[in-house]
């Protein structure tokens, strides 16, 4: 395609490598940009370049946030002996909303993957050993996504975390198997929260 200015098509090249952005998705966003006021987009970009340059993850969980700590982690009145160990935000925010947890959280930030080359140190597997071995930490709830790649995550942190005395659970599978987490209904994830049973039985069966 043919763009009549540089500077388009420049940031048309730049939208179409987001996500689930394709060109021609790129040019309509590119266009609207043109077609609102300046200070639109000003905001639009500063607010992107202070997200990139300010956003902090919490020292305990690795959640995002503002401060040196998130606002669960900070919280008082969450049951800190109960953490649920999850992929990424996006599936913070998806148990957050069941309203169904009142405990803590560590987020991994991925999950193994041999194919996209992860493997075990790329994720936070290690600080979160390191919180179990604390002391503090009565029970570890696995809430990752049941794929071939969570089950195998699921897997190497119950053998790492045996050592010592914790329950080690695992979301119910009201989750059907090959979901993630983040799509699930809120109704489905927060019983499948509730409804954990411990790991060590799972893979029983």
């Amino acid at each position: 395609m043919k763009y009549p200015s540089a500077l388009l098509e420049n940031a048309v090249n730049e939208l179409a490598t987001l996500p689930g952005v394709g060109r021609k998705t790129a040019l309509r966003l590119a266009l609207h940009m043109l077609r609102r006021d300046p200070s639109y987009t000003e905001s639009f970009a500063r607010a992107l370049v202070e997200l990139r340059r300010d956003v902090k993850y919490c020292r305990v969980c690795h959640n995002i946030c503002d401060e040196d700590m998130c606002s669960i982690c900070a919280n008082p009145n969450r049951d800190h002996s109960l953490v649920c160990v999850v992929e990424n935000i996006k599936e913070v925010m998806a148990i957050e909303n069941t309203g169904q947890f009142k405990g803590v959280y560590h987020v991994l930030g991925g999950i193994i993957s041999p194919m996209d080359g992860i493997g075990p140190n790329d994720l936070e597997i290690d600080s979160l050993v390191e919180r179990v071995a604390n002391g503090e930490i009565k029970e570890v709830i696995l809430a990752l996504s049941t794929t071939m790649e969570g089950d195998t995550t699921n897997f190497f942190i119950y053998r790492k975390l045996s050592p010592y005395s914790i329950k080690i659970s695992v979301i119910a599978r009201g989750v059907s198997i090959g979901d993630e987490i983040e799509y699930a209904d809120e109704v489905t994830l927060g019983r499948s929260i509730l409804n954990r049973t411990s790991f060590n039985d799972s893979i029983k069966l």
